[in-house]
């Protein structure tokens, strides 16, 4: 269980404060990120109308989230398209290094899934003040009656912690699973199928609901 309990730290003093950094989530993330700008500059640097398998892979991506984006928010909101899939790519791409032997997934570390809940959060509700207006969206908060605006303000950002911690548990519980079975069976035959298991099926289903619920949220806000 060293896997879970080790954790590589980065230190900076700064301003007589020392920051604390989680070096092995930096390094997962970069090359989540790395992967992704290789793929963009892979799709679009010869494009053709005859397309070949890049271009064509990114095609087929960018169609099925702007059938979904075009579904939930209308035509003026559909300029959070980039921001939803961006979102969907990084968090299925960071579930997937756990597939691959001596990598760990970014959404392992709640900071991950917390920041990505809070930047849904943050945009959600700049897009309902900017399409509402200020005195319409405050005004949300006290319906149906004032004394409600505390539930209200706590149901809001409840929204972060349930999005956020869904993530994690899931990505976190599949890694706990794996280790616990490999030291019972000494790694054979069950834990590369549990490995494959949480990273591409479990992976793909939590980046799909994470990035759909930011997607609503962004929807009942602009209504």
């Amino acid at each position: 269980m060293n896997e879970l309990t080790h954790i590589p730290h980065w230190y900076l003093n700064l301003g007589g404060m020392r920051l604390e950094f989680n070096a092995e989530t930096l390094i997962m993330s970069w090359i989540v990120m790395a992967v992704l700008v290789a793929f963009g500059f892979m799709a679009t640097r010869k494009l053709s109308f005859l397309p070949g398998s890049w271009q064509t892979l990114g095609e087929v991506m960018v169609n099925a989230f702007q059938g979904l984006v075009a579904d939930a928010l209308d035509e003026h909101n559909r300029k959070y398209f980039p921001m939803i899939i961006t979102i969907f790519l990084f968090i299925w791409l960071s579930n997937m290094l756990g597939v691959i032997p001596g990598l760990s997934e970014p959404t392992k570390d709640l900071n991950t899934p917390l920041a990505y809940g809070l930047l849904g959060f943050i945009i959600s509700h700049y897009a309902g003040i900017k399409t509402k207006g200020i005195k319409a969206y405050l005004n949300e908060y006290i319906q149906p009656m004032f004394f409600m605006a505390p539930l209200n303000i706590i149901g809001e950002l409840s929204k972060v912690v349930s999005i956020s911690f869904r993530l994690y548990g899931n990505i976190m519980g599949g890694s706990i699973i794996i280790l616990v079975v490999s030291d019972l069976v000494y790694s054979l035959v069950l834990p590369p199928a549990l490995n494959a298991f949480f990273g591409l099926f479990v992976g793909t289903i939590q980046a799909f609901v994470f990035t759909m619920l930011t997607l609503v949220y962004i929807s009942v806000q602009t209504k």
